[in-house]
């Protein structure tokens, strides 16, 4: 059809479009939103979806496990089964003797306490005789003791009849280890119990024999 056999009058449409008229058909731009939500959803939701499948997926997993756990812990108690090993261990069964078997014996009593000698009194008096027929001796024994500490010493004759070696006399138990000191500081063997001649505490009665 040309344009004589065109059987309509013209109209806006049949005018040729100006130099500055756009031809077509045209979209308003496209607003920021519509270019990046194809992005959010790639890089937000689905890892969110994936997070929430896996643990989805866990807890499934695990609601046996827990079930097992609350089970074990509603049937078993420590206390009841300490009740029961204690009931049954033989170690524990009493012996009908006082004592339990395989442990010490209940009614045993503590060992005794052993009492401390008493401490060397070096303010006892000590008499230093001379049996030996050896002038001078008693003073020079005297002077060995008070060099080892003792504060009481004397010097003088004895009786040749009291003993025939050379003894340190004491009067009562409690002088022992005093006098037990007396002859280790004098070098004298024979340490003996008598009141009848250790004077007033303790004597040493010096025979022949004495090389101190």
């Amino acid at each position: 059809m040309t344009k004589g056999n065109y059987p309509y009058p013209e109209d806006e449409f049949d005018a040729a479009p100006g130099s500055d008229t756009p031809i077509g058909v045209h979209r308003a731009p496209r607003s920021w939103w519509s270019r990046w939500w194809p992005f959010v959803v790639v890089i937000v939701v689905v890892p969110v979806l994936t997070v929430g499948a896996v643990l989805w997926t866990s807890s499934w997993d695990g609601l046996g496990t827990n079930d097992d756990q609350a089970g074990v812990e509603l049937t078993d108690d420590p206390a009841s089964t300490e009740g029961d090993d204690a009931a049954t261990d033989p170690a524990a069964e009493d012996t009908g003797d006082g004592t339990q078997e395989g442990g010490e014996d209940a009614t045993a009593e503590d060992p005794p306490v052993t009492e401390e000698p008493p401490a060397v009194d070096y303010a006892q008096s000590i008499d230093v005789l001379n049996a030996a027929r050896r002038n001078g001796l008693a003073a020079d024994v005297a002077g060995q003791l008070e060099e080892a500490g003792f504060t009481t010493v004397t010097a003088g004759n004895g009786d040749a009849t009291a003993a025939d070696v050379t003894t340190v006399f004491y009067a009562s138990p409690e002088l022992a280890t005093t006098a037990q000191a007396v002859a280790d500081a004098l070098g004298i063997a024979t340490v003996q119990e008598s009141a009848a001649d250790a004077g007033s505490g303790i004597a040493v009665l010096l025979r022949t024999d004495f090389v101190g």
